[in-house]
């Protein structure tokens, strides 16, 4: 099978990729790298030259005069190149509902220009888009990534305000045109599927995959200091509840003096960003999910104890009752220093979380299981 996967959100679509070439398909990625992160792809979009220092002063100088980012063009242009390279496919599966992050003109010309020229195409449920972004303003969950608008949070205004392109007349045509010509829309973690699961074309959930052949476990050593890591995209701080775990780290730094090492990154691409964590005891990942998303699948895979979103619908569905596999992180700092204190503490603990997790995401998240899956749901599909 031909396989076209557009866009790429947290290595995703890269780990779908090797789970389906062994199991002998051919697949072709294209995405921008999403942005530092720098995630491989067969054929690029990225905004080079107006990443590049002077292209970068053009863009800065157009954004201040009028808010309006001339990269979104140049990935657009890029992705418009390719387009004879990317006809025939069997499948094409885009990440979400912008998955070229063009100008949303441009957006919807070339998503028109990939259903006509392939056959079957599917949309993931991943991330931010027109159904999820109406569910979290109707408040219909306990929380969610919307908390801090909700609550002004005056430095997180900047970080909702892409968000509301979603709701847009041109991307509700996107929207609409999507819903109407696509095979099947599939949710990525628990934390979609609410919104998505009374429309029609909702098909189930695929769990992310993760690519074992790669992330060696590692029984977590209990002598010395507890190494804890934070690592930040100041792009999206507010909506993973990054401030919480800061103000937390804080409590717990002057609380264990000469007892924890507290590591902070900013913005680092992927690969380094694996690597820098390898030696922590506990991976601080996001407060308001209900499942995990990539980054801490990956880091349970190596044994780490990862505060993310392991709520009571992610126990639930997985059957996990006594079973600690992840700390479910909530958005109350009091509760995340008892959390982190009792860790601390108790490091025995640390070893026995460390291992189901890394079991865990064995049973749940093996890449070529997940591929076996995409495959069965996309060939199930009669259209």
């Amino acid at each position: 099978m031909r396989i076209l996967l557009v866009g790429e959100f947290s290595r995703l679509h890269n780990s779908l990729k090797e789970g389906l070439v062994a199991l002998g398909h051919e697949v072709v990625l294209i995405n921008n790298g999403d942005g530092f992160k720098n995630f491989p792809t067969d054929y690029s979009n990225r905004a080079v030259w107006c990443e590049s220092k002077l292209g970068n002063i053009a863009r800065q100088i157009i954004y201040r005069a009028s808010k309006f980012d001339i990269s979104k063009i140049e990935r657009g242009l890029r992705f418009y190149l390719y387009l004879n390279k990317l006809k025939n496919f069997d499948v094409v599966q885009l990440i979400n509902e912008a998955p070229i992050q063009t100008t949303q003109k441009f957006e919807f010309y070339l998503l028109k220009k990939i259903f006509n020229q392939n056959k079957k195409v599917f949309l993931l449920c991943s991330g931010v888009d027109y159904l999820t972004l109406n569910h979290m303003l109707q408040k219909k969950e306990r929380y969610s990534i919307m908390n801090p608008y909700f609550e002004k949070v005056t430095e997180a205004k900047e970080q909702y305000a892409f968000m509301f392109e979603y709701l847009t007349k041109t991307h509700q045509k996107i929207h609409a045109f999507l819903y109407e010509n696509i095979s099947g829309a599939i949710a990525t973690d628990l934390d979609y599927v609410n919104p998505l699961k009374e429309n029609s074309k909702y098909i189930g959930m695929i769990a992310n995959p993760i690519n074992l052949s790669q992330i060696e476990p590692k029984e977590l050593a209990i002598s010395g200091k507890t190494n804890m890591f934070l690592g930040i995209n100041s792009g999206n701080s507010f909506k993973k509840g990054v401030h919480f775990f800061e103000e937390a780290l804080k409590i717990i730094a002057e609380k264990y003096q000469g007892k924890v090492n507290i590591e902070i990154t900013t913005n680092i691409p992927y690969k380094q960003y694996i690597s820098i964590y390898n030696d922590c005891h506990i991976l601080l990942d996001q407060v308001y999910g209900y499942d995990q998303g990539y980054n801490a699948l990956e880091a349970m895979a190596k044994g780490k104890v990862v505060f993310t979103g392991a709520d009571e619908e992610f126990l639930r569905y997985y059957n996990l009752k006594e079973d600690e596999v992840a700390i479910n992180a909530l958005p109350d700092v009091d509760y995340l220093v008892a959390k982190l204190s009792f860790l601390i503490e108790n490091r025995s603990k640390l070893v026995e979380i460390g291992q189901k997790a890394s079991n865990f995401v064995k049973k749940e998240h093996d890449y070529i299981k997940i591929a076996a899956k995409y495959l069965e749901t996309w060939n199930s599909s009669k259209k």
